[in-house]
């Protein structure tokens, strides 16, 4: 049997254990996983724990998978973009397309993939072998920064300060529609879809908390050129705050519904550009920034 560690992060705050799991190991049934807790094999702080059990932020899970269940997964030598290194943290600019750990149909070419190949074993394993280093994460199609920790400690102050709100995380995004103020806060709560456990939306009853300050760059004819600062990091959580507001971003084809546009897209225009954070051994802050992406560039001088 091979044993699994996770630590609940704050997104997942709330969410029965069953759910979480799901979540966190997408790969496995929400049947397997029910047996899994059924037999007693979900343990949380050493205890077996009942599928009702509602997560909390830091909750050490722990469980085991038959080895045939979880695959491999292997170092690749894959070029890494770094924008800032040391023996405590990396700061990597994801390139589009690039899932950040592997999951089910993504077990190679991802982050982590990359990462245990340019690391070795310098990666934190807080998070278990399918998440070596990894302290929070930005979807497949989103490009830019994200911190990854070579050790338990660097992972521990870096996760404090995810949970604190007190990291600097600036986006810059094109959104359809123009924007009249020039500035603003979006303060919604966010949650799982109701019908679409992959989805989030705006949840007024059962959501959590999510704080999104926008501020326009440029405005175009169609469309918006924002920057996007988060107090919150919830999962998809500019994504759906800008399609709550009736503008989404451009090339999201899960929150901007029958908005068609003549761009070759893949994906959401969102860059995770600004990073700023405490460094864990020295508390010196260290902020990155992520060039625009080529493709970003090419669609600016295309609006312009």
């Amino acid at each position: 049997m091979q044993e699994y560690h996770f630590q609940i992060s704050e997104e997942l705050e709330g969410e029965r254990i069953d759910k979480a799991l799901s979540i966190l190991m997408d790969s496995l049934s929400r049947n397997f996983i029910s047996k899994l807790i059924k037999d007693g094999k979900v343990m949380i702080q050493q205890k077996a724990v009942k599928a009702s059990y509602t997560v909390k932020t830091d909750d050490e899970v722990i469980f085991s998978l038959p080895p045939s269940v979880q695959p491999d997964i292997v170092a690749e030598d894959i070029p890494l973009d770094i924008l800032y290194e040391d023996k405590d943290v990396i700061v990597i600019n994801k390139p589009k397309g690039m899932v950040v750990h592997p999951a089910a149909g993504h077990y190679s070419g991802t982050l982590v993939n990359a990462l245990m190949h340019h690391c070795g074993e310098d990666l934190s394993g807080i998070n278990g072998v399918m998440r070596p280093g990894i302290v929070h994460r930005i979807d497949m199609d989103t490009t830019g920064s994200i911190i990854v920790c070579k050790n338990d400690i660097a992972h521990n102050h870096i996760a404090a300060q995810l949970k604190e709100h007190s990291i600097t995380r600036k986006y810059h995004a094109i959104c359809h529609g123009v924007l009249k103020e020039d500035s603003g806060t979006i303060n919604k709560p966010i949650g799982r879809h109701p019908n679409d456990r992959k989805k989030m939306a705006i949840n007024e009853k059962n959501g959590k908390e999510a704080i999104t300050h926008y501020k326009v760059l440029e405005r175009f004819k169609d469309y918006t050129y924002i920057e996007c600062q988060l107090e919150t990091g919830r999962t998809h959580q500019i994504r759906v705050h800008m399609s709550s507001i009736g503008h989404p971003l451009l090339g999201d084809d899960i929150y901007a519904p029958g908005r068609k546009h003549h761009f070759h897209l893949n994906g959401q225009t969102l860059h995770a550009k600004i990073l700023g954070f405490q460094h864990p051994s020295t508390n010196e802050y260290i902020e990155t920034d992520a060039p625009l992406p080529e493709y970003f560039i090419n669609l600016l001088n295309k609006l312009r």
